[in-house]
């Protein structure tokens, strides 16, 4: 159970006083949870000084000053919607307060004609006359003005005023709760303690008391870190603990399957091959992740795997986040098995009723070796004969938790996770802490460099017409759409502008493709794209994990400044798998930031996709790193991974030592680390060191 102390922090944000069912549906969409403890989490950006002004002559456009105001006038405006104004002076020196809308006499009780008030607001000129446009502070005690204030991210609906008010009482109900970090290092650090850090988080008198480098960042980031790890130490534990089993590595479908291959190995996936097999022979239980950069030939060493589990009478499962992806695997995959004499089935959400009855009864009688799917896979009702092996392709769709539910379809099954999604170190440690990792850094010979330029939009006309010498030469291009904003509506309807544009010029060989299509849809479009009835495919960002057309050679990615470099990446990934020359046109717009531009540049100079991931952590931290935020990603309240880097592996040794110690965290500070792990939603581990 939750100790009794962290209660208040979990009470909704509806018991904050001024919080009605209005701001409540406001905070809970602007932190995406509905307690106390989910706006605490909610940091600010940066914040602002105020400066106290006698001089009003000095003040700068745009300054946050603190003025004594001398009230001369009430202006009430005789045109509707013209705001109220407050003549007075500050030394002599004219001064407007101005009021749009301003509720009942709130100016008059606020601002009596010939009294004396300290004002605080940002200074503007207007028609060369000093103004505040509602002020933030109108007060008779210069005190109760805060010389510092925090500016947090916000949503519609919500001003930072009022947010700063919720804010001060939810800071009031944070308990002093007993130390969890080592002694040595928060005195080393010069780390404060956790009550005093966190409410200088949202009280700071300083700018510098919350840069991400600040003591009070630097411990609040250390916790988030520590947890964390000592989620992940748990987990790893727990599954380390599950007897595995012993497979044959070197068995008859194994041979055959290798004598089948068109090509040879690269180095890389020997050296990872080795590694799996290892992990398969031995009678502890692989839990192992595989990181290979596009077209880095993770497939075949998932196949190669797979018959370890094959050759020791036991099945094996391989599944995909999307059933383009499933049936993509199952199509590259068929003329092997099928060789080989190897039974497999497909399963995805789309197989209904009698159908459907069949692959599942295949798949439960063992009739089916190897099973090729979706999430689909592991409903309740899907039942395995006796799964020895459970791949799963793009890894970062899944988080730890669904990790150890799909551990739980088979007698603690091997698991190999994959991800094409070039991952830092640093990420890795905190995304999968609980496994061993393999990297193939190599790509199979032959597959050439892709020629990436960068093209502006005015330059538009240009790009069309080398496309259509390209089409007429028999080349197949994509062409993405960009992510407008987090909008289904509005990318669809980017892409069915852009569709309309392309099939005026290039005719009925342009095809659409998009997230809001069926199953079936989707997958007949790509057919007739691979098959070559359609040569130019328009797609949202569907298309950006695992699809497969070797005769594609240019990628266009429109508005490419929108994008993530792991997202541009991956886009860029899917042409270049032939033996024709391939391009990726980076579109952008006008303007563009700084920032965005050094995305682009990096792109046209590298197409190593773990520099390209480095680069991307610097650019942007770890919060959304994989393009889009994806379930499973750590969403980290307080640590910035771009920043914080240095603190991951002492926090990682932390967690071991204190497993090591105190396996059930009994001791005092185990007490202690249990409310850590509470506060960041973590208690499911908790729960996984209960059950062993």
């Amino acid at each position: 159970m939750r100790p009794f102390v962290l209660d208040p922090l979990f009470r909704n944000i509806a018991s904050l006083q001024g919080v009605g069912p209005r701001y409540g549906k406001i905070l809970e969409r602007l932190t995406g949870g509905v307690r106390i403890i989910d706006l605490l989490w909610h940091k600010p950006l940066d914040g602002y000084t105020r400066q106290k002004v006698t001089d009003l002559a000095r003040a700068l456009d745009d300054q946050n000053i603190i003025i004594n105001f001398h009230v001369k006038k009430h202006k009430n405006p005789k045109t509707r919607g013209l705001p109220l104004r407050v003549e007075g002076e500050v030394n002599g020196i004219p001064l407007d307060l101005v009021f749009f809308n301003a509720h009942g006499d709130y100016v008059q009780q606020s601002l009596p004609i010939d009294q004396v008030r300290y004002v605080a607001g940002r200074v503007e000129t207007y028609k060369g006359h000093k103004q505040i446009v509602h002020p933030d502070y109108i007060v008779t005690n210069e005190n109760e003005i805060p010389s510092f204030e925090c500016i947090y991210p916000l949503t519609e609906g919500l001003s930072n005023k009022v947010l700063r008010k919720m804010m001060a009482q939810a800071v009031e109900v944070l308990p002093s709760l007993p130390e969890w970090l080592d002694e040595h290092l928060v005195k080393r650090e010069q780390w404060p303690a956790w009550l005093p850090a966190f409410k200088t988080l949202h009280t700071p008198t300083s700018a510098d008391e919350i840069a991400l480098q600040s003591p009070v960042r630097r411990r609040l980031a250390y916790d988030e870190l520590l947890a964390n790890q000592i989620m992940l130490a748990l987990v790893r534990r727990r599954q380390q603990k599950r007897q595995g089993k012993s497979f044959e590595t070197n068995g008859t479908h194994k041979q055959n399957l290798y004598k089948h291959l068109p090509f040879s190995l690269t180095g890389a996936q020997q050296r990872v091959v080795k590694e799996i097999d290892a992990d398969m022979a031995s009678d502890d239980r692989m839990v192992r992740l595989l990181q290979g950069d596009v077209g880095s030939g993770k497939t075949i060493v998932a196949a190669l795997s797979m018959m370890n589990a094959v050759d020791s009478g036991k099945q094996a499962a391989l599944m995909a986040p999307t059933e383009i992806l499933a049936r993509q695997h199952a199509e590259t995959l068929k003329p092997y098995f099928e060789k080989l004499g190897i039974s497999f089935v497909t399963l995805t959400g789309r197989d209904k009723g009698k159908g459907r009855e069949e692959i599942t009864d295949a798949i439960e009688s063992g009739k089916a070796q190897i099973i090729i799917g979706t999430h689909a896979l592991f409903q309740e009702k899907v039942k395995f004969h006796d799964l020895g092996l459970i791949v799963i392709d793009e890894q970062h769709r899944f988080g730890v938790q669904q990790r150890l539910l799909l551990s739980a379809k088979g007698d603690a099954p091997d698991m190999l996770v994959m991800t094409a999604t070039p991952i830092p170190r640093t990420l890795t440690l905190t995304l999968y802490g609980d496994m061993e990792v393999s990297r193939l850094d190599e790509k199979p010979p032959g597959r050439r460099p892709i020629d990436t330029r960068l093209i502006p939009q005015d330059k538009m006309h240009e790009l069309l017409e080398g496309l259509g010498r390209s089409l007429q030469e028999g080349n197949r291009i994509y062409w993405v759409c960009p992510l407008i904003e987090e909008s289904e509506v509005l990318d669809l309807a980017a892409a069915e502008e852009r569709f309309r544009e392309l099939a005026q010029r290039f005719g009925n060989k342009v095809g659409l493709l998009h997230g809001r299509m069926k199953g079936d849809e989707k997958e007949a479009v790509m057919q007739k794209f691979s098959a070559g009835e359609l040569t130019v495919l328009v797609s949202t960002t569907v298309i950006e994990v695992g699809v497969n057309v070797p005769e594609a050679t240019i990628m266009v990615i429109d508005h490419a400044e929108r994008f993530g470099l792991a997202q541009l990446h991956q886009l860029r990934g899917r042409v270049g798998r032939g033996l024709k020359e391939s391009f990726c046109f980076l579109l952008y717009g006008h303007p563009v930031s700084e920032f965005a531009k050094e995305r682009l540049r990096l792109m046209r100079e590298t197409e190593d996709g773990f520099v390209i991931a480095e680069k991307d952590l610097k650019l942007r931290g770890g919060g959304d790193i994989l393009g889009t935020r994806q379930s499973g990603v750590p969403d980290f309240h307080l640590a910035d991974l771009a920043v914080h880097d240095d603190l991951l592996p002492v926090a990682r040794d932390d967690a071991k030592l204190i497993l090591e110690k105190d396996t059930h965290l009994q001791s005092p500070r185990g007490q202690a680390l249990r409310n850590l792990l509470y506060l960041f939603g973590l208690e499911e581990s908790l729960n996984n060191m209960e059950a062993g």
